[in-house]
């Protein structure tokens, strides 16, 4: 016998039309509808069922987490790996405000925050597997590149317009060398959590992952991030007692690294020379010395004036020597590499790209309701733990009854 449910659609097709809700915009998932499954649906309703159904999983998402900070939360892992990580990160996204008139009205940019949960392959070791730099950090126009992406990105110090030219030698890498990120494949099982909702929120969502996950039972863990006071929050709460490592990103490193470096050296070919002997410092845990070199530096050029511009010399230095004091706890890379750890935030940031195809846009306008449904969709079918497949065992309520009919985006 067929069973429809409250909403008109048999389970399967309620499948189909939720999944490719949170894969496209509504308008094109209506059309893969009709064209592979011949489902008539309206864009409209899709986004209705769409949200409909991210909410539930939200609100399942969120009890979950109570039932963490009561003790009362299942593992659903018999076995912990021995290494984990976990990697912190937001993102951006557009809302509007809801139960409005026709149109777009009030956007603004909202900051989802997300976190990627890894186990990791056992590599623990004596030595430090990896003691030089990637050869595409020794390449002037590859850094230079990766410099400006992640300015533009994630608002790094930007760095100046003109680059050193090539150089042969052991400090130029290949012609055409990339700079080296952890593998596409270099992780055993993904999870993600995704939120619209504040750091407070997002910390206990973590927390619950982990610990239903047994991450916190690896032998070897630890927590990556950039210099963000939110990602940091997250850890000093929830993380660090359960024993996970803070690790910042090295990438993030490196672009205050190679910005001062300009700043301090004056012409293209001085500044590339500070920039790898202070990069190589950072990556060999020569921590102390990469310090008394950028105080240096800046006591050289002297204290940036009251209302510098952001891109004075002077105003650089001084960003990185307090980017780095700060940081400084966190940037012991030769340890992590020994422990198997990973050292890049690259890995949330390419699952990060995977929510941005769907939630951010220029033409993208989402409710806050709509866009916390879509982020759950996701990071359902993200995660390689078969969480999908239990969401939708999961028994429903009264989907009639229920209030979840804004349209989303």
């Amino acid at each position: 016998m067929l069973r429809i449910g409250s909403e008109g659609y048999s389970p399967t097709v309620l499948r189909q039309i939720v999944t490719q809700g949170g894969r496209y915009n509504f308008a094109e998932a209506a059309k893969n509808l009709r064209d592979l499954a011949g489902v008539e649906i309206s864009p409209q309703q899709v986004g209705v069922l769409t949200e409909r159904l991210g909410l539930e999983w939200a609100e399942r998402r969120d009890r979950e987490a109570v039932a963490y900070q009561k003790s009362e939360l299942s593992r659903t892992y018999a076995h912990s790996s021995r290494t984990a990580a976990v990697l912190l990160d937001g993102g951006r996204l557009q809302t509007r405000l809801a139960d409005a008139p026709s149109g777009v009205h009030q956007p603004a940019w909202r900051e989802p925050k997300y976190a990627c949960c890894l186990t990791l392959p056992w590599k623990e070791g004596e030595e430090d597997p990896q003691p030089e730099p990637p050869p595409g950090f020794l390449e002037p126009e590859t850094v230079g590149r990766l410099v400006r992406e992640m300015e533009r990105s994630r608002g790094c110090p930007a760095p100046p317009e003109k680059l050193p030219v090539r150089k042969s030698g052991p400090e130029a890498g290949p012609k055409r060398a990339a700079v080296a990120k952890p593998r596409a494949r270099s992780y055993m099982v993904r999870t993600a959590v995704a939120t619209l909702e504040g750091v407070e929120h997002f910390q206990r969502l973590v927390a619950a992952e982990v610990y239903r996950r047994g991450l916190d039972l690896a032998t070897r863990k630890g927590c990556v991030c950039d210099g963000g006071a939110s990602n940091w929050t997250v850890y000093e709460q929830e993380l660090r007692k359960l024993g996970f490592v803070a690790i910042l990103d090295f990438l993030h490193l490196l672009t205050y690294l190679y910005a001062a470096a300009q700043a301090a050296g004056g012409e293209a070919q001085a500044g590339w020379k500070l920039y790898v002997q202070w990069m190589r410092w950072a990556w060999q845990g020569q921590r102390a010395d990469l310090l008394t070199a950028l105080q240096e530096a800046a006591a050289r050029l002297g204290e940036p004036p009251d209302g510098a511009a952001a891109s004075d010399p002077r105003q650089v230095l001084a960003r990185t020597v307090t980017y780095v004091v700060n940081q400084m706890d966190k940037m012991d890379y030769p340890r992590y590499r020994r422990l198997g750890l990973p050292w890049s935030s690259a890995p949330v940031e390419a699952m990060i790209k995977q929510f941005n195809q769907r939630v951010k846009g220029s033409e993208k306008f989402w409710t806050p309701a709509g866009a916390e449904a879509v982020l759950q969709i996701r990071a359902a079918e993200l995660s390689e733990d078969n969480r999908a497949e239990r969401e939708w065992n999961q028994p429903r309520p009264r989907a009639a009854g229920c209030r979840y009919l804004r349209t989303a985006a």
